[in-house]
């Protein structure tokens, strides 16, 4: 537990079948871990981890945070972790919907527990997360929205059938980079992002798109910078649609997102998935912050203080500005894009005011 926030911490898994979480030497996935701080305050947190991530990964950025709050804390592997998820799985996109069950399983054991270890249900359950972690609040408010009170999606994957997916932007910007410029452009990363596109090409589009373009299509055998999502058969297609959105939420929520993703590009993403939800008819229960100069990786803002803003602040205004839309009926500052302050580097990593 965080210094300054006892309690009790349960680890423990789900029945799975595939053995590439190797915490605690058990080498079983659908691992999870429940915090649950002495000094409870009704409240329960569930979150999905980004990435392909194991269930410990959001401890920093969001579990310490929201226990020294008071609330228990849930999070979970989502069924498989590491580079070669897209091993798990009897037929393609089995192994990312699986991600959604896996957090829908562990909200309700979650819930169980609470009422085990106080007594009493929990009067407020909220599901966060970040990139794959932020898909997954996405999914669950609209496919379980009986389970949450209501949830803030950090920067989330946009998984749609006929696009905008991680296939129709990744492949242009890895033929277009680094000779051309204005394909990556064309293929929706700002301009302005430029100078953050050598970290990302590095470390996150090549082995992106590699890694679940081998689970969703498993039969392709061309080079990933050729290819052509669109193109491909209808199999691939309805591989996509197990985990596509929809936009239909049920419960409240905010997005926030960085104006200068290098990884989810914000124009084929979020912006697209604020126009679904409004499209639905859901736009009242819905709030979208564009976080100027934020980008997917909040330590790259060690690298470039001075051209960046980090997320962390922004993710915690967003959930506060939710306990108060549910919990008291304020409604949220409008959906906007928060402008990058002129205030020095400290002042970035302490606040980041919605309003």
């Amino acid at each position: 537990m965080p210094s300054g926030v006892p309690g009790v911490q349960v680890d423990g898994y789900f029945p799975d079948t595939s053995r590439t979480n190797a915490d605690h030497g058990w080498n079983h996935d659908a691992q999870f871990v429940i915090r649950l701080p002495d000094r409870w305050n009704g409240g329960l947190v569930v979150s999905g981890t980004p990435g392909v991530r194991g269930q410990y990964a959001n401890d920093r950025a969001i579990g310490d945070w929201v226990l020294a709050r008071g609330y228990a804390f849930a999070s979970t592997d989502k069924g498989n972790t590491g580079a070669d998820f897209y091993k798990d799985g009897r037929r393609p996109g089995d192994a990312m919907a699986e991600w959604n069950f896996r957090l829908t399983q562990l909200t309700r054991a979650a819930k169980e527990v609470v009422r085990q270890r106080y007594r009493e249900r929990a009067r407020r359950t909220l599901v966060t997360g970040m990139s794959n972690g932020g898909y997954l609040v996405r999914w669950q408010l609209e496919n379980h929205p009986e389970l949450y009170d209501g949830g803030v999606d950090w920067e989330g994957t946009l998984w749609r059938t006929d696009g905008p997916n991680l296939f129709t932007f990744l492949p242009p910007a890895l033929r277009g980079y680094p000779q051309d410029k204005d394909a990556v452009v064309k293929a929706g990363f700002p301009a302005e992002s430029e100078f953050l596109w050598p970290f990302y090409s590095q470390s996150y589009w090549g082995l992106t798109q590699r890694i679940y373009r081998a689970k969703f299509d498993p039969g392709y055998t061309g080079a990933d910078e050729d290819y052509d999502y669109r193109s491909r058969p209808a199999s691939v297609h309805r591989a996509v649609a197990k985990v596509a959105l929809t936009g239909r939420i049920g419960k409240p929520l905010i997005t926030v997102h960085g104006t200068l993703d290098g990884l989810l590009p914000i124009s084929q993403d979020s912006d697209v998935y604020a126009r679904l939800v409004r499209a639905q008819g859901r736009g009242a229960m819905f709030r979208y912050y564009r976080i100027e100069d934020g980008t997917h990786v909040d330590s790259l803002f060690d690298a470039f203080p001075d051209r960046l803003r980090p997320l962390v602040p922004c993710h915690r205004s967003a959930f506060t500005a939710l306990e108060r839309w549910i919990g008291r009926g304020e409604a949220p500052p409008p959906s906007r894009t928060v402008p990058r302050p002129d205030v020095p580097a400290p002042d970035l990593v302490s606040s980041c005011p919605l309003g």
